[in-house]
């Protein structure tokens, strides 16, 4: 193809393709991670406390430390504990 206005035809449908097939590559991993929460649901597991525990295994030891301490604080503050 050839240039339009400056703009590499090639070059924009390349990176476009690339873009589309990893789009179609996210939305198969999301689905495989919807079915595995499915999963561990039916298995008895609470999924709210398991996309907590992601969450916080993503986190570096400090910051996870300095978040619960941070946590229990405010839940002394609230009179929740």
């Amino acid at each position: 193809m050839a240039d339009v206005a400056g703009i590499h035809s090639d070059r924009l449908k390349t990176i476009i393709e690339r873009i589309e097939n990893l789009e179609e590559e996210k939305k198969a991993l999301s689905d495989d991670i919807r079915e595995i929460y499915l999963e561990a649901k039916s298995a008895g597991f609470d999924v709210k406390i398991l996309r907590q525990l992601i969450s916080l295994r993503k986190l570096d030891v400090n910051d996870r430390q300095e978040q619960e301490v941070m946590l229990d604080l405010y839940k002394r503050a609230m009179d929740m504990n």
